[in-house]
């Protein structure tokens, strides 16, 4: 499964799932201070999930409309990095055919998964 990891993803996250085979760019490799909609329309091009810390982009899928491949918002506050990266990878194995398309939100010890809307255009 490939993604794209907003700067606001731990790098011990991306480097777990380039460990598992993912394929992940990681915007602070690109080309930090990306604006939101620069980051989701690359994702998009990409055809990748954006793995992001950034609650900003559930605004941008539900009420706003905007198109996505699928979106992994990770809320692990307080946890060490490798905890995290341990979490994250674990939800992505578990439930990699459910994410295209949907909204996911990774919590200590739960998953949300929400289908995005299409947009109307």
């Amino acid at each position: 499964m490939k993604f794209l990891a907003d700067e606001s993803v731990d790098l011990p996250i991306v480097e777990r799932l380039r460990q598992d085979g993912h394929p992940v760019t990681c915007v602070t490799e690109l080309g930090p201070g990306m604006t939101d909609d620069e980051v989701l329309n690359l994702a998009n091009r990409e055809a990748a999930l954006l793995l992001t810390a950034d609650k900003d982009f559930g605004e941008m899928i539900f009420r706003q409309r905007l198109h996505t491949h699928g979106i992994v918002l990770v809320r692990l506050a307080g946890l060490s990095p490798a905890r995290k990266a341990e979490i994250v990878a674990l939800a992505i194995k578990q439930h990699a055919a459910e994410l295209p398309r949907a909204f996911a939100v990774i919590g200590p010890e739960t998953l949300r998964i929400r289908h995005a809307a299409r947009p109307d255009r």
